[in-house]
């Protein structure tokens, strides 16, 4: 059975906390902390867009990497740097050809079409949006059999930003399209604490500098795991403490969360105690370690193993996972 995870990057699906984050997410690129290579570039690519005037929209962008970084939010600082309104969708969302030319049909001049997921769209979505992206063209087919014939509508100039954890999984044809492509990189734990800090002042809670520290360093490098973490803190100080948000607080919140001091929750340490205690040093198969923790290969893949490669916990081989020297000591110290 799948433990349940504090820090699952992914959005949670509860409403209250979705509306609350939204409230979080930044507008603009002088709000938005982090990423630096990417706003300079978006943001050259925008003013030339504005300075051009002369009707041309941006290119469009792909955004990548790991859930939990950004790639929503940008979508809309993009958006509001263009001055454009913004839609969004998501892959999974889009089920037919049909749903997709609703979308494009109801799009004005310049505005942003942000598709979520965007590597799960189905070939036959794709196919209709390959010629809506190059050329502002919609080809839809009335009728059926001898009588169908087939229409060519055109669509306003508009900018599809999309965002995946998976790029090997888009089609190439649908890749080449973007004409911006970049990929969102882990933050540094000091932009993770600027990250709690803006979040503690939007939420009116006062959090001192140690204290930020410390959970920045449990956030797993990751904005929203960064913002979940520190309501959860929160709480904590508003039932067991007068609101403040200090080291003491902030440790014994943690302890209850049971978040160790390289952000790792039991689900995390789970994984790598099963292949470590089955298979010892010897690489463990994709399949075999979703059989271990009840989870889908997918989930292995897209939300525990970035995070733990990028702390050195966990390595790629091509006969299998290894849990490395490092995470088999990580192991020990929280036995």
């Amino acid at each position: 059975m799948a433990i349940e995870r504090l820090v699952e990057p992914t959005a949670s699906g509860d409403k209250e906390e979705e509306r609350i984050e939204i409230s979080l997410r930044p507008v603009s690129f002088e709000e938005y902390i982090g990423q630096e290579h990417l706003k300079n570039n978006l943001k050259l690519a925008i003013d030339a867009v504005k300075k051009r005037n002369d009707g041309s929209t941006l290119d469009h962008v792909l955004l990548y990497g790991p859930p939990g970084l950004g790639k929503t939010t940008m979508a809309g600082v993009i958006a509001h740097e263009l001055g454009a309104s913004l839609r969004v969708t998501s892959g999974p969302a889009i089920e037919r050809a049909g749903d997709l030319a609703s979308i494009l049909t109801n799009l004005k001049d310049g505005d942003v079409l942000f598709i979520d997921e965007i590597h799960r769209l189905r070939r036959a979505v794709e196919e209709v949006l390959y010629s809506a992206m190059e050329d502002y063209k919609l080809d839809i087919v009335i009728g059926k059999g001898p009588a169908a014939r087939s229409v060519r509508l055109d669509l306003p100039h508009f900018t599809v930003i999309g965002a995946t954890t998976r790029t090997g999984s888009l089609a190439g044809p649908l890749r080449d399209r973007f004409g911006i492509v970049h990929r969102l990189e882990y933050y540094k734990e000091p932009e993770i604490g600027q990250i709690i800090n803006r979040t503690a002042g939007i939420l009116n809670t006062k959090i001192q500098p140690e204290a930020c520290k410390l959970l920045a360093a449990r956030s797993r490098l990751t904005p929203r795991i960064a913002n979940r973490i520190f309501k959860r803190v929160r709480d904590y100080a508003d039932v067991n403490g007068d609101g403040i948000v200090d080291t003491v607080i902030a440790k014994k919140a943690l302890e209850l969360m049971e978040i160790d001091y390289l952000g790792l929750d039991p689900a995390d340490r789970n994984m790598l105690r099963l292949m470590y205690e089955n298979y010892g040093e010897k690489p463990v198969g994709l399949t075999t370690i979703a059989a271990l923790t009840g989870d889908e290969p997918t989930t292995i893949e897209d939300f525990y193993e970035p995070y733990l490669m990028q702390v050195g916990l966990l390595t790629r081989t091509p006969k299998g996972r290894v849990v490395t020297e490092k995470g088999r000591k990580h192991l020990q110290e929280m036995k």
